[in-house]
């Protein structure tokens, strides 16, 4: 690779069945690339019985289509995908554990949930757990002022989850015309 070239953040997006060691599999590809995965989320999809892995890493357009198209050679993949941000819609969320005490010491922390659209999850009289869903910045940028002004107990965030603009999952586009060639070639 051109040390010149700039990465990009992708998010690559592959549609399987649900089956028992596929992951690693997908995982080997990263790794045998020399990419680093840098979020995961594994769901359910849009279409019964389809799973969807939402996957991002940095990496230049040539290395990212060599990535997918070695995915697509695995027999329980159905199909997969690479968008870079502007073709999304994404977010993820983070828990952040704090001393209760500390944060009510700090003043109104109404203040602190407006600024930054988050949420009380649980309360106790000994530890509070905030929640902040949105992007990596946002969730980092509550991380570093609660941890400066306070200090976080435990913190978690989540990895990207992610759906495309297009009105519909690429993959039932795919599998709309696949199944209009088949009943095309059945007719004939």
């Amino acid at each position: 690779m051109n040390n010149m070239e700039k990465k990009t953040l992708y998010t690559v997006t592959i549609f399987s069945e649900n089956t028992v060691g596929l992951l690693n599999q997908v995982t080997i590809i990263f790794a045998r690339r020399g990419l680093n995965i840098e979020t995961l989320s594994v769901s359910p999809s849009a279409i019964s019985g389809i799973h969807k892995f939402t996957i991002t890493t940095f990496t230049d357009k040539a290395m990212i289509t060599k990535v997918v198209k070695q995915i697509d050679k695995r027999v329980d993949i159905v199909k997969s995908y690479y968008n870079t941000d502007e073709d999304l819609v994404f977010q993820e969320i983070a828990l952040y554990k704090l001393a209760t005490n500390k944060l009510l010491e700090m003043g109104s922390i109404e203040d602190i949930i407006r600024r930054y659209n988050a949420r009380i999850l649980d309360m106790t009289e000994t530890w509070t757990v905030l929640e902040k869903t949105g992007h990596y910045d946002e969730t980092q940028a509550l991380f570093k002022e609660l941890s400066e002004k306070i200090g976080v107990l435990q913190f978690i965030r989540s990895g990207r989850v992610a759906i495309t603009k297009s009105k519909v999952e690429r993959l039932s586009d795919m599998l709309a015309a696949m199944e209009a060639k088949l009943n095309r070639d059945k007719s004939v």
